[in-house]
Order: structure tokens, then C-alpha cells, then sequence
């Protein structure tokens, strides 16, 4: 006989929260393995003594545990979604008939509750990990993603213009990020000039002129970090990836164990900075996170973006094993030229050369900040050279080669990668296999495609909840 289900609600009902829920589920297993009391020392010292009691902070970051686990970005999704759900409701410790805090309440906790408490909950998983013996910390993967910032590109606006390098240094102490020099404000306009040439014929390049209401044309509006700024959110920094758009991004900065792909450093960066400026500050961190639980790092793995003198030398001093391939502008040797580190200086040895001299002049800073050491040959060495059209140019009577002050680290790695490349494409590898799928998971599963706060402190929260939920 076929059934028909008839649904009559009940005035009363005989049953509790807890028999609702299957022993088995997921929130039963973290509550019994991970213990949230400590939060309560943590976070003391951010509540006075008197007026009206605030959120219980282990609620909150359970709240917060659970928006990250389930992908919910938005905190009023995010009550709703906890309101709805027996286990997440049992979780909490917020029976049938009990409402759920605000969402705003949420949003003023995360802005109250300061970094160390998030990094503090995050070494409370990562001890986890570790005792369940899920680290190895013999090699670990570095690498970044782009998450985007809480601002709209319409939001921007242009930097204030100062006439002179003076006044810039007058305006030091007030709001020296939203300036720019007129020097540094003619070059970026150059460079805009040259890509509005560059770039007219190009499939994507506007078809028609618009005109404005003064009859002037309207010039395709070109972005930079240099010359505009988002007062929204002055943090976010105007970046791109091939075939991304470009928008107000942050980075987040990740490194991995290769053993079960347990995340033991994160941190998050301005999208503005190169990863090598952030290197020495997520290996902080991962080495802070690892004495506290008595491991120690044997190999770093890294791409490309990570080179420089800095990382190198930081690793050596830290007695680290890095594989950090040199960035594209490096050259092992200089054709025709060889290096006396005795005498300091670069020989000519090209066959029909004047075998000319070039000693050290001086150490110099090139536009990008680069600290580089400079070579150059006498005019007289080089003048009636017989090679000294395509040694030197048609105009120039003397041979110039600049190096990196940091030169010798970049030899050693070199060396290094040379020496067995059999190794080294599997350290590539096993990087790549290792950091890169942690990244996908976290941007597509783990809420770290887009921060829903703003400032570089709220990014920084939000990349140590998505590692930690990642590594539970």
C-alpha cells in the first residue's frame, strides 16, 4: 500500500540537542580532540572588568571555525547557516530555543581580538598535527596566492602630487602613502603614454573615442600602485597574474610540510610587495612555530619569486638547505670576462681584444633599489679597441658591468643546482606537488578566495583561519 507521511507539529516535545546529533559527526570529533579554553586567557586582557558582557570568545571563534570549514564568506550567511544546523548548534553550546549573536557582533570581535590570538589557535592545530606525527619538518614548500581585498577598482583615487622631493620629505609624518613626488608622477605617466601606443592595435584596445562633455577625448584610465590608492581599503595594492584581471589583491603567504601537506607557517602580504620581501618574515614564523614544538627545518623549497640576495642569506644564516632558483636577470658569467676576486675586478680575455682592465668603482643603487657593484674599464683601454663597437656600444668609449653586492650567494645556489639538476627538478616537483594543491584547496573550499574585512591585520587573521581549518 502506498504511504502518505502526514505532519501534525507538536506543543511539547521529549527529546534534548545532543540525542539529535550522531556520535560520529565532525563537530563531536574537534570538540573532543581540541580544546578552546585557553582562548579565554588569550583574550583577557582585550575585556574590561565592568558593563555588558560580550560574546563568549570561544563561541567566536567556533563561529568563525565553522564559516571557513563550509566556505562562508559572508558573516550573515554565516549566522543563518549556524542557526539552521543541529550539530553546529551543539557545537556552540546554543540549545533549540536560543538565538545566535548578531552578525555585527561578529564583525566587531574580529576587528577587537588582536593577530596573536589567531596565531596562538592556529600553533594549537599545528601541535596537533604534530603529535598525531603528521609532520616531518624535514622539507618545507614556500609559496603565495593572491587573495582579493574587500575593495572595488572604482574605488581608487589618485595620489596627491608634490612638486618637489622637499616637500615630500616635509609631508613625512602625514599620510605619506597617499603622496607621490611630480618626478615619480612624469614617469609613470611616460610609461602609460608608451603602453597607450604600444597597445592600440591589440585585439582588446578600444575601437571607437569617446568624448566627454568637454569635447576632450577620454583617455583609457591607467592603474598603478605609484600613482593611485584605494581610500577604502589603503592596504589592498592594485596587482595581476596572466590571464587574471587586475584588482585590489592581498598575498597570502603559506609554507608546507611535504609529508602530509600540514601547513606550519602562514601569513599574509600586501599584493604590492615581492615574495622575496616576505620570505624572511613567513620562515620567522614557520621556525618560531616548529621550536615550539621542538622540530627543526632541514630544507626550504621555493620558485623563482622568492631569489634574492635577503632569502639566500637568511637561509645560510639560519642553517637552512634552500632551493631557491635564481631569478631571470642573474648571469653565472660574463662573455668574454673573468672575474679576479683577489684583485677585485674583471678581466677582458675576448681573442683581438686590448685585454683591458675593469676594477671596482663603486657601490650604486639602481631604480628598482637594487644595490649593485659597479666595474668599468679606463677610455683609454677600450678606445681604439678593434671589438669596441660590440663590446661597448658606437658611442661609448669604455666598458661598464654591474653585479649584485649579493653576487656571491647567487653563485652558491647556482653551484649548487648545477651540480646534481637530476635533484633538483625533483625538489621542483615535489614543490610544486606539495604547496600548490594546499593553495587551490584553501582559495576554493577554505574561504581564502576573498577577505571579507579590511587592512593588512584582518588579512592576516583571515589567511591563519583558512590554514588552520586546511590543517583540522
Amino acid at each position: 500500500m502506498q504511504g502518505k507521511k502526514e505532519f501534525t507539529p507538536q506543543l511539547f516535545y521529549d527529546l534534548s540537542l545532543d540525542r539529535l546529533v550522531p556520535l560520529d559527526n565532525y563537530y563531536r570529533i574537534i570538540q573532543r580532540e581540541l580544546s578552546f579554553d585557553f582562548l579565554y586567557q588569550a583574550t583577557a586582557k582585550y575585556y574590561g572588568k565592568e558593563g555588558q558582557k560580550s560574546i563568549d570568545p570561544v563561541v567566536f571563534f567556533k563561529i568563525l571555525l565553522v564559516g571557513y570549514l563550509n566556505n562562508i564568506n559572508s558573516d550573515r550567511a554565516l549566522i543563518r547557516y549556524c542557526s539552521n544546523c543541529l550539530d553546529i548548534r551543539l557545537f556552540l553550546g546554543y540549545d533549540l530555543n536560543e538565538d545566535l549573536p548578531w552578525h555585527s557582533t561578529i564583525s566587531r570581535t574580529r576587528q577587537l581580538l588582536g593577530e596573536e590570538v589567531f596565531l596562538e589557535l592556529f600553533r594549537k592545530v599545528l601541535s596537533l598535527c604534530v603529535q598525531k606525527g603528521m609532520v616531518q619538518g624535514r622539507r618545507q614548500a614556500v609559496d603565495s596566492a593572491f587573495i582579493k581585498a574587500n575593495a572595488s577598482m572604482d574605488s581608487l583615487v589618485e595620489k596627491e602630487v608634490l612638486e618637489d622631493a622637499s616637500a615630500y620629505v616635509n609631508e613625512l609624518e602625514e599620510n605619506s602613502e597617499y603622496k607621490v613626488t611630480s618626478t615619480r608622477k612624469k614617469i609613470v605617466e611616460q610609461h602609460h603614454n608608451w603602453k597607450k601606443e604600444e597597445f592600440k592595435g591589440m585585439p582588446a584596445a578600444r575601437k571607437s573615442i569617446q568624448i566627454n562633455e568637454d569635447g576632450e577625448e577620454i583617455r583609457p584610465k591607467f592603474l598603478s600602485n605609484h600613482t593611485h590608492y584605494s581610500p577604502t581599503d589603503p592596504d589592498a595594492k592594485i596587482s595581476t597574474k596572466p590571464g587574471k584581471p587586475r584588482q585590489l589583491n592581498y598575498a597570502g603567504q603559506l609554507a608546507v610540510d611535504d609529508k602530509h601537506h600540514v601547513i606550519t607557517g602562514a601569513c599574509a602580504s600586501t599584493a604590492g610587495s615581492k615574495d622575496s620581501a616576505i620570505f624572511s618574515e613567513i620562515m620567522n614564523q614557520t621556525l618560531a612555530n616548529f621550536a615550539a614544538n621542538e622540530l627543526q627545518i632541514d630544507q626550504v623549497l621555493a620558485d623563482a619569486g622568492y631569489s634574492s640576495g635577503e632569502s639566500l642569506g637568511y637561509c645560510e644564516t639560519h642553517g637552512i638547505d634552500a632551493y631557491i632558483p635564481n631569478f631571470g636577470q642573474y648571469k653565472p658569467e660574463r662573455e668574454g670576462f673573468i672575474f679576479n676576486g683577489e684583485l677585485n675586478q674583471y678581466e677582458c680575455i675576448q681573442e683581438g681584444g686590448n685585454r683591458a682592465i675593469l676594477p671596482f668603482k663603486r657601490v650604486l643603487t639602481d631604480s628598482k633599489g637594487y644595490q649593485k657593484k659597479s666595474y668599468r674599464s679606463s677610455e683609454k683601454s677600450c678606445a681604439d679597441c678593434p671589438l669596441r663597437q660590440s663590446c661597448c656600444g658606437k658611442v661609448t668609449k669604455f666598458k661598464k658591468i654591474e653585479e649584485s653586492i649579493h653576487k656571491p650567494l647567487y653563485d652558491r645556489m647556482h653551484e649548487k643546482i648545477t651540480k646534481n639538476k637530476r635533484y633538483f627538478k625533483q625538489m621542483v616537483k615535489r614543490r610544486s606537488a606539495t604547496v600548490e594543491p594546499v593553495l587551490g584547496t584553501l582559495i576554493n573550499h577554505h574561504n581564502m578566495k576573498r577577505i571579507n574585512s579590511r587592512g593588512i591585520a584582518q588579512a592576516n587573521k583571515h589567511v591563519l583561519l583558512a590554514a588552520l581549518c586546511y590543517n583540522l
